[in-house]
């Protein structure tokens, strides 16, 4: 059973990515999935949560109107795309997968985590 994120790399201020979450041994459409990020010497935060159909999606206030998580399921994939990005966005980015609903899932009740993809802003 693994989850892997990937699609991390080096990016200028105000340029975009496109992270990539995918999963083995287990079926990713069951589960909640969220993006969390952990810049050095700083506490773990929740960045976006979509929910197992995609009815439901979560920001954070620092990453509303720049970020856009999305899933899709046929493919098996969660996407982040972080927009006009900025320093403070540089961290290791990580996704989550629960089986509640998102509000359970950015409170931490995770079922797996992934190995984390490092993303870099700076000029």
């Amino acid at each position: 059973v693994q989850l892997q994120a990937s699609g991390g790399g080096l990016v200028q201020p105000g340029g975009s990515l496109r992270l990539s979450c995918t999963a083995s041994g287990f079926t990713l459409d069951y589960y909640t999935v969220a993006w969390f990020r952990q810049a050095p010497g700083k506490e773990r935060e929740g960045v976006s949560c979509i929910s197992s159909d995609a009815d439901k999606t979560y920001y954070a206030d620092d990453v509303k109107g720049r970020f856009t998580i999305s899933r899709d399921n046929v493919k098996k994939i969660v996407y982040l795309e972080m927009n006009k990005m900025k320093p403070e966005d540089t961290a290791a980015y990580y996704c989550a997968a629960g089986i509640g609903g998102v509000p359970a899932v950015m409170a931490g009740r995770i079922n797996y985590w992934g190995r984390g993809t490092l993303v870099t802003v700076s000029s």
